[in-house]
């Protein structure tokens, strides 16, 4: 019960930050996907550092532990695309349908509805992926630090360094 108490707290909060930051707004999504306005990409990169940084700590002190998921290209390309069709083409992507929704934008509920049926295909299909695009590029259970055969403390600077170099970049060019 303790998990789905804070499971239920830091979606809250994490929606919370979405609707404060803006990025529930259909223009912030339109400029994103136009490339023509980072606050969703600005946004994301923000709670990725942060996470990054949280769980590595947690799991350095024992509080938490990973559960590295398998890295299955054809799956990540795959799901790639139809994430970014859905986006492309309702300008919302689950979780900022779910916020949106919170808001009062009914036309969110299409997301909502859309993920669901995505859930439920995917289900249906799953025994046919199983043997097909869920085996393409199968290369196990890998972290960026574990790849390089390197400390995370040693790829955790470097990458907060590189998202912070990325955010003044867009700051500079007005993204």
């Amino acid at each position: 019960m303790k998990v789905l108490l804070y499971g239920l707290i830091t979606g809250i909060l994490f929606g919370f930050f979405l609707q404060k930051g803006r990025v529930l707004r259909y223009d912030k999504q339109l400029g994103a996907l136009r490339l023509k306005d980072m606050t969703i990409v600005k946004f994301m990169l923000t709670s990725i550092l942060v996470a990054m940084v949280g769980v590595y700590l947690l799991k350095d002190l024992g509080w938490a532990q990973l559960a590295v998921k398998s890295t299955i290209l054809g799956g990540n390309i795959l799901g790639g695309l139809i994430f970014g069709l859905g986006w492309g083409l309702l300008g919302y992507c689950p979780g900022t349908s779910a916020g949106a929704l919170g808001e009062g934008r009914w036309d969110a509920l299409w997301g909502i509805l859309g993920m669901l049926t995505g859930a439920a295909l995917f289900a249906e299909a799953y025994p046919f992926l199983k043997t097909t695009a869920l085996t393409w590029g199968r290369l196990g259970k890998l972290t960026l630090p574990q790849l390089l055969g390197v400390s995370h403390w040693l790829i955790i600077p470097l990458m907060a360094l590189g998202g912070l170099g990325l955010f003044f970049w867009f700051e500079k060019k007005g993204l």
